[in-house]
C-alpha cells in the first residue's frame, strides 16, 4: 500500500479536553490496541471487553484508569500518562476519542472503532455532560496552559443545544459537534481507512444484540483464543449491568471526583432514546446532515450497523 493511501495527520486536535499532538510521544508496542469512537458510542463497553479478552477474567484486577488510560486528554500531565504505559506490563489497550487525521497511525498495532448513531451519542453525551460536577468542568476549563475553547456547562434545555450541537462547530474544518468536535466527521476519517487490516468496525447495536458473537469476532481479531470455560462468565461480566453494578472499577474517571454520581456514568445502554424528546424537525435536520457528510452507506451503518468486512 502505498504511502498515499495511508491515514496521514491533517489537523491539530486541541480542546480544554483534549490535545492529539499527545500522541507524537507514544511509544507503541506491536501487540498495542488502540479503541476508539467520537464519544458515548461504547468507548468505556469495548474498554471492558478488552480488559475481559487481555485478563481472561470477567472484571480488570484493578481500576481500568490505571489500565487504560485516555491519551489525548489532558487530564494529567503527558509524562505521567507516558510513565504509567511504560509500566504496564499487560497486553496494552488504549483509548483515543480522536478522529483519524489527527491521529498518529500505527501500522504495526491493531485499531478498534466503534459506531452508533448520532441521535443515540446525543443522548447518552446529554447524561453524561449532565452528570459532571461543577468544580470538574472549572478544574478543566482553569488547568495550567489549557488551549483551546473552554467546555461549557452544560444548559437545561436539550432542543435548543441540539439545534446548536447540528449546526456549529468547534473547529474550523467542522460545521457540527458543537461544544464537542463532530461524531460525524470522526466517523468519516475512520471510514475511508476501514480496509486496513488493523482497523475492525464494531457497532453499539451489534453489541447490544450479540454481545456473545462481537466478542467471539473481537477476540478473533486480537488473537485471543476463546477459553470456552471461562467465557460465559467473560460475556456475562460485559452486560450492562454488571457494568453498571461494577462502576467503580469500569468508569473512567472513578477515582477523580469528576461525576456526581459514578453509577450515572452507565445510564441507560438503550438506543432510540431520543424518541419523544427531539422533534420531527430535529430528528429529519439530523439525517439529511448525516446524508450529506456521510454519503449512503455510512449513514446506513451509523444508524443501524452490522458487521462490515
Amino acid at each position: 500500500m502505498t504511502a498515499s493511501t495511508m491515514p496521514e495527520i491533517k489537523h491539530h486536535y486541541i480542546t480544554a479536553l483534549v490535545d492529539s499532538k499527545r500522541w507524537d510521544q507514544h511509544r507503541v508496542r506491536d501487540d498495542d490496541i488502540v479503541i476508539t469512537t467520537s464519544y458515548k458510542a461504547g468507548t468505556t463497553w469495548m474498554q471492558g471487553i478488552c480488559a475481559a479478552l487481555v485478563f481472561q477474567q470477567p472484571q480488570p484486577p484493578i481500576p481500568q484508569d490505571a489500565l487504560t488510560p485516555w491519551l489525548d486528554a489532558i487530564f494529567a500531565p503527558i509524562d505521567v500518562i507516558l510513565e504509567l504505559l511504560e509500566g504496564l506490563e499487560h497486553r496494552r489497550y488504549i483509548k483515543t476519542q480522536l478522529p483519524l487525521d489527527g491521529l498518529k497511525f500505527f501500522e504495526e498495532i491493531k485499531y478498534i472503532f466503534i459506531g452508533r448513531d448520532g441521535k443515540d451519542v446525543w443522548m447518552s453525551m446529554w447524561n453524561h455532560w449532565h452528570n459532571m460536577t461543577y468544580d470538574g468542568i472549572e478544574t478543566l476549563n482553569n488547568a495550567p496552559g489549557r488551549q483551546g475553547p473552554p467546555l461549557q456547562h452544560p444548559p437545561q434545555e436539550i432542543v435548543p443545544a441540539f439545534d446548536e450541537c447540528l449546526s456549529r462547530g468547534s473547529f474550523e474544518w467542522e460545521g457540527d459537534g458543537y461544544p464537542f468536535w463532530s461524531h460525524l466527521h470522526h466517523a468519516n476519517t475512520w471510514w475511508e481507512f476501514r480496509h486496513q487490516p488493523n482497523i475492525l468496525f464494531v457497532h453499539y447495536e451489534d453489541l447490544l444484540k450479540d454481545l456473545d458473537g462481537e466478542m467471539r469476532r473481537l477476540s478473533a481479531y486480537l488473537d485471543i483464543p476463546v477459553n470456552e470455560d471461562l467465557w460465559p462468565s467473560l460475556v456475562e461480566g460485559m452486560t450492562f449491568k454488571s457494568m453498571k453494578e461494577n462502576a467503580e472499577f469500569m468508569a473512567p474517571g472513578a477515582s477523580q471526583g469528576i461525576w456526581k454520581d459514578t453509577s450515572k456514568f452507565f445510564h441507560k445502554g438503550t438506543n432510540k432514546r431520543w424518541q419523544g424528546v427531539l422533534t420531527d424537525e430535529q430528528v429529519a435536520a439530523y439525517d439529511a446532515l448525516a446524508q450529506r457528510q456521510l454519503g449512503k452507506e455510512l449513514a446506513l451503518w451509523l444508524e443501524f450497523g452490522g458487521r462490515i468486512d
